[in-house]
C-alpha cells in the first residue's frame, strides 16, 4: 500500500516539482547544534546533495538524528518517497558511514527524478515540435474574380 502511495505522490507532484528550487524561507539551513549555524543552506535537492558531501560530520549527524532531512524533503520538496528512504535508515549510523548511506539514497533518487524529467521533456518536445502544414493564404474571392473564372471555363 505504501508503495502505491509513493507512486501516486510522484505522479501527482511530478519530478520537476520535487527538483524545483524553493524560496529562501523554505531552504534547509545546516546547523552543528542548536544555535550553531554553519552558514550553509540548500534550496533544492541538487544543492542539498552537494552540501551533504562536504558538510562536517557533526552537522550531518545532528540533523539526521532529529529527522530534519526527511522532514524538509517531505514538507518543502514534497518528496514522500525519499523522505521514507531516509527515515528507514538506522539512527545508530554516524560519521562517514552515515554520509555514504545518505548520499547513496540521494543519488539514487536524483537519478530517478532526472530521468523522469528527461522523459517528460521528450514527450513535451514531441508535442511542441509537431508540424502542421500551414494553409495557403488566399485572397477573398470577389465578384470580379468569380466572373473571370467563369469566362476561362
Amino acid at each position: 500500500m505504501w508503495c502505491n502511495e509513493m507512486k501516486a505522490n510522484a505522479d501527482r507532484v511530478g519530478a520537476s516539482e520535487i527538483l524545483r528550487t524553493v524560496p529562501p524561507d523554505r531552504s534547509f539551513l545546516f546547523f552543528e547544534d542548536i544555535g550553531k549555524y554553519t552558514g550553509r543552506m540548500a534550496a533544492n535537492l541538487d544543492d542539498f546533495c552537494e552540501i551533504i558531501k562536504t558538510i562536517d560530520v557533526t552537522s550531518l549527524t545532528f540533523h539526521f538524528r532529529r529527522g530534519d532531512y526527511g522532514r524538509w524533503i517531505r514538507e518543502s520538496l514534497q518528496d514522500a518517497q525519499l523522505a521514507r528512504r531516509l527515515k528507514r535508515m538506522k539512527k545508530s549510523n554516524s560519521g562517514e558511514e552515515l554520509r555514504n548511506k545518505i548520499l547513496h539514497s540521494l543519488g539514487r533518487r536524483l537519478d530517478e527524478l532526472h530521468e523522469m524529467t528527461k522523459t517528460d521533456m521528450v514527450g513535451r518536445e514531441k508535442t511542441k515540435t509537431k508540424k502542421t502544414t500551414p494553409k495557403k493564404k488566399t485572397k477573398p474571392k470577389t465578384t470580379k474574380t468569380r466572373r473571370r473564372r467563369r469566362k476561362k471555363r
